[in-house]
């Protein structure tokens, strides 16, 4: 019986924007998203995101965009953006065949140690949709706090998705790092 690939995490690069836009899209929207646990389809429709927004995610210079990679193939990414007084945790993306199985757990904690080994953050930060009750508890889990925040889903705006339901917010969750 031969081990799994082992998974290994880097900075994203230009050349990596189509498959994680395809990755990212795949997690979150339409019926592939539908394979895994985290999936936004029942709240959105229409695109989560474009190659226009990855790439500047990837190429700008107060953030860096994280992948996890196991046999060749890019299985999950985040974007940490540094912010006056924290880190920015977003655009977290696990393949839908891969989610439960730990990939995202580790691309978490890398991406906490990258915050605090290259940017000395002490509080890292990020926003969920308030109705997505099973997210929130497994950041819960992992150290995050609710903190009652509110903003509003970007209505109008479908560069972000099209809304399903009327009362979508988001919720700002926090963690304490070092």
């Amino acid at each position: 019986m031969t081990s799994p690939a082992p998974r290994t995490v880097r900075v994203a690069r230009p050349e990596d924007v189509a498959v994680l836009v395809d990755l990212i899209e795949s997690a979150y929207r339409g019926e592939r998203s539908r394979q895994g646990w985290t999936h936004e389809a029942d709240l959105l429709a229409g695109q989560r995101t474009d190659p226009e927004m990855v790439a500047a995610a990837v190429t700008g210079k107060d953030g860096v965009v994280l992948v996890a990679e196991q046999g060749g193939d890019l299985v999950a990414c985040c974007q940490l953006e540094r912010r006056d007084d924290h880190v920015y945790f977003g655009m977290f993306a696990v393949a839908p065949g891969r989610q439960g199985g730990g990939v995202g757990r580790e691309l978490l904690a890398a991406a906490e140690r990258h915050a605090v080994q290259q940017w000395h953050a002490g509080e890292m930060r990020m926003t969920v949709i308030v109705q997505r009750d099973d997210l929130i508890a497994w950041y819960e889990r992992r150290g995050f706090v609710r903190t009652g925040e509110l903003s509003p889903f970007p209505y109008g705006d479908e560069r972000f998705g099209v809304p399903l339901r009327p009362d979508l917010a988001f919720e700002t969750l926090r963690k304490k790092l070092g």
